[in-house]
């Protein structure tokens, strides 16, 4: 695996129980600020060792178009942990966000 892959993996694993991040959020925190959309390939290449559902679009959307991971199991698995979800598959950012500490984010370089 390379580099990015482990560090968007670690990443994806501190995303606590009941929380969310966005894909551009997992990208900046691995210092690789543009790659959002190579931080979805990670997910859907190694999700299965990771919390994927964790992982939404930047306005708060369920987005996956996987039929492996679909955006109904993403929806059913975040309400399981109390994320509210929408009909139109959107989430509270303000609410459901994860917002890591400092020290996490030093952690990470």
């Amino acid at each position: 695996m390379s580099v990015f892959t482990d560090q968007v993996l670690k990443v994806v694993r501190l995303v606590p129980y009941g929380k969310v991040a966005s894909y551009g959020q997992v990208a900046l925190m691995v210092g690789v600020p543009r790659a959002a959309i190579q931080v979805g390939w990670v997910l859907h290449q190694h999700g299965d060792d990771v919390p994927w559902w964790r992982v939404i679009n930047s306005k708060g959307r369920i987005s996956t178009s996987c039929m492996e991971h679909t955006a109904a199991l993403q929806k059913s698995l975040l309400e399981s942990e109390g994320v509210e979800v929408s009909e139109d598959m959107m989430i509270d950012m303000g609410v459901f966000r994860y917002a890591p500490s400092q020290e996490v984010l030093d952690s990470l370089n």
